[in-house]
Parts: structure tokens; sequence; C-alpha cells
């Protein structure tokens, strides 16, 4: 397959996506956290993988501020760089899904048009969003980093939920509710819908 200038064509791997999934006995996909920020994501993503970790189950946390400091560090939170965030993390966690590796992702991704063009980067089934679902009044409450108290002051600027937009998901895969359910309680409903939908077996929670 070539690539718009004409120089760069697709290297076929001799070892496909099927036959990684074949040997780890899960199927890799993109689980997709997007919410306010306190919303939890981090801590949710962080949990879930430790419970694959557990199950045996290679899995990797690609987290927002993490990202910044490496991969996306000339970003800003423009929503030209926002959007370019989001294209690189898609990008990134594809090649996840192909290594045979559960891809975490934990970024406010706040607008649908992006996380609609980071599904479309992998099949119908390889993309499942999260809408980690929190107040925005327990979000400030919550502020463990401080930066809401300074975008209310106006010393952040365009900051999701305060002076920039956050569009809830329409039809996510998944809802939990960190205002109202435990970390636990929200691991759990994660687990049992990769179990119920054939992503993991049941028989890894127990490590048979």
């Amino acid at each position: 397959m070539a690539n718009k200038n004409n120089n760069l064509y697709w290297h076929q791997s001799s070892i496909s996506v099927d036959d990684r999934r074949e040997l780890n006995k899960y199927k890799s996909c993109v689980i997709w956290f997007t919410g306010l920020s306190a919303a939890g994501k981090s801590t949710l993503a962080n949990a879930l993988n430790e419970k694959f970790h557990s199950m045996h189950i290679h899995g990797y946390v690609l987290d927002g501020d993490n990202i910044r400091h490496g991969l996306n560090k000339d970003l800003g939170f423009k929503p030209e760089d926002r959007k370019e965030n989001i294209r690189r993390i898609g990008e990134v966690a594809k090649l996840l899904v192909d290594a045979g590796l559960i891809a975490i992702t934990a970024f406010i991704s706040p607008y649908r048009e992006d996380r609609h063009q980071a599904r479309e980067l992998v099949r119908d089934d390889e993309f499942l969003e999260v809408y980690v679902k929190c107040d925005l009044a327990e979000c400030e409450r919550r502020d463990p980093k401080g930066i809401y108290k300074k975008a209310r002051k106006g010393e952040i600027k365009e900051f999701t939920g305060i002076s920039a937009p956050y569009e809830e998901p329409e039809k996510p895969e998944i809802v939990v509710d960190t205002t109202r359910n435990s970390i636990e309680e929200c691991t759990q409903k994660l687990l049992d819908y990769l179990i119920g939908n054939g992503y993991i077996e049941e028989r890894l929670i127990n490590g048979c």
C-alpha cells in the first residue's frame, strides 16, 4: 500500500494480530477512557491494568499527563493541539492492538469528532469507549492537582469543563459513574463487560 508521497510502502508483518491473539488467549483492543479532569480516568485505568497483570494479560496504560512529558510535549491545549494529541494517541493505541496488547488510554479527549477518528483507526470491535462519568462539582471538590482552582481564577486558559467544552459520549460501550460507585465497583463492571463480550476469558480471573 503506497503512501501519499509514493515513496513509502506498507510492509506486511509475517505475524498477524490474529496470530498474537491466539498465542495470548485474549483479544487485544483499545479501552478508551474519557471524562473530565479528576473524574478518575487514570485511577480506574491503572486499577484495571493491575487486574490484567494478575490475570497474565498484557495491558498498557497511555496516560494523558505522562504522554505530554514525552511524545506530545510540543502540544498545548488549543483545540488544534488537542486534536493532534488524540490523533497521535490513536495511532499509538492502534500499534499496541496490533502487537496483541490491550491499550488503555486515559485522556479527557473532550471532542466527539476526535474520539470518533481514534475509533476509525481500528476495527469496529477493537475500540471500547468508556465514559468515566463524574459531576463537575465532584471533580472540583476532588481537584487533586489544584487545577480547577487555577482555572476558576483564570490562571489556566481553555480548561475543559470551565472555559472549554466537554462533549459527552453519545453511545459509549460502557458508562461508569465514579460519583456514585467505587473504583472497585467500576473495575468489576469493566471486567464483566470484557468477559461477557468475549475479550477475555473468565477462567483467567482465577489464574486457571
